[in-house]
């Protein structure tokens, strides 16, 4: 089969794919599309667009614009998991300082 050939076959795998793929990974149809910056997160805009890569180099074309998303979602994942560890050890850290001012104001000699 030449690369260039798109079927109604192709297209319903593919739609398979992405559907089951976007479950695994937890994101939604609607992430994907705005992170395609689509105008509409609705699945035939989405096959368009892809299309468009497939005739540029075929399935692998396609396979690569997937797997850039996924990286770059892992990224944002990453990173926000990191600005949440942040944001909890400065909260803990705030809790200590209340509790050791606290405890400083009892007199324990009583």
């Amino acid at each position: 089969m030449n690369r260039k050939d798109w079927s109604t076959e192709i297209e319903k795998e593919l739609i398979h794919i992405i559907k089951d793929w976007l479950k695994q990974i937890g994101k939604t149809q609607s992430e994907l599309c705005q992170c395609l910056n689509l105008p509409s997160a609705r699945m035939p805009t989405l096959i368009d667009f892809l299309k468009k890569d497939f005739f540029l180099g075929g399935i692998p074309q396609v396979a690569n614009r997937l797997c850039e998303i996924e990286s770059l979602w892992t990224k944002d994942n990453e990173s926000n998991s990191k600005k949440q560890t942040k944001l909890d050890t400065s909260g803990q850290l705030d809790l200590l300082d209340e509790i050791c001012e606290d405890l400083s104001k009892i007199n324990f000699k009583e």
